[in-house]
């Protein structure tokens, strides 16, 4: 795309200078996509669909520890939370896996379980199906709009 000259203060403008400016605003809209893609919809349970441009969402990545070379036994549960670093206007949509970061047999056989969201939580619990010793962590990857 051609870069448009800044004029002098007081300088006349022509018609050549105001057809260059046509011109790259035209540039730029063909290269701007105004079909449906670049939206985000969101639906959850208590605030129904909610759709956004995708640059007007919120989605969070984060990681919180559970365990650090701790010893579980089969059937045995740890509580994790994750607060959000900037809350969200209603409950995201939240995805919570688990990260063996011990590589051990106990860390490859879990259950990540989340009990709760709000717009600023998620709570879960991590169950052990197999007993040893582990280090484990979950990831997070929450989606929703930003609280304005």
């Amino acid at each position: 795309m051609p870069i448009i000259p800044i004029p002098e203060r007081g300088q006349p403008l022509d018609t050549t200078y105001i057809y260059k400016i046509v011109q790259s605003i035209n540039e730029l809209y063909s290269q701007v996509d105004v079909s449906k893609k670049g939206y985000l919809k969101v639906t959850t349970n208590k605030n129904g669909p909610q759709t956004v441009k995708a640059s007007e969402s919120l989605i969070i990545g984060g990681f919180e520890q559970v365990s650090t070379t701790s010893l579980q036994t089969a059937g045995s549960s740890l509580p994790w939370s994750y607060s959000f670093p900037q809350e969200f206007a209603f409950e995201p949509i939240v995805t919570a896996t688990a990260y063996n970061k011990g590589n051990s047999d106990a860390g490859k056989d879990v259950t990540v379980t989340i009990n709760s969201i709000t717009p600023s939580k998620v709570e879960g619990t991590v169950k052990f199906n197999l007993g040893g010793e582990t280090t484990m962590g979950i990831n997070i990857i929450a989606v929703g709009l930003p609280n304005q």
